[in-house]
């Protein structure tokens, strides 16, 4: 397959195992065009690669304490292009942060934990289904 024709997923997490984890678990598991990258300003620098989802870690600061945060760069993710899907990703299993994060538009909140990529992966499906029924009534109203 073409990468233009690919999924592209962005990947953003400071912990590089994790991150490495994860990126294996989506290759194995589906044709990806993936991207990763360590801090959320990275993430930004590269917006203009147009990706379809993007996962997102919640705190970011493991390698730079004044690193922006995951909330900041979900802001500007918005802020540069409302309709990219992000999935918030955090070992905190709280309720009040995963409101946080639909509060600021993500489109949903995973805790890692041993079943977080089966998580994705469903998230992942819903996204795209939603993606294909927006399309198909986008033509339809197009039509009327």
């Amino acid at each position: 397959m073409k990468n233009e024709n690919k999924i592209k997923l962005f990947l953003v997490d400071d912990d590089a195992l994790y991150l490495k984890s994860l990126e294996l678990e989506f290759l194995q598991n589906a044709d990806f065009a993936i991207e990763t990258f360590a801090t959320g300003e990275l993430c930004i620098a590269n917006l203009s690669h147009n990706p379809d989802i993007v996962i997102l870690d919640y705190q970011l600061d493991g390698i730079d304490r004044n690193a922006m945060n995951g909330m900041v760069t979900l802001d500007k993710i918005k802020a540069y292009n409302a309709d990219i899907p992000v999935v918030m990703l955090s070992s905190q299993d709280k309720i009040e942060v995963a409101i946080d994060c639909m509060h600021h538009r993500a489109f949903d909140y995973v805790v890692k934990s041993e079943t977080a990529f089966i998580r994705l992966q469903k998230i992942m499906t819903t996204i795209f289904r939603y993606k294909k029924m927006e399309k198909e009534l986008k033509w339809y109203m197009e039509r009327m």
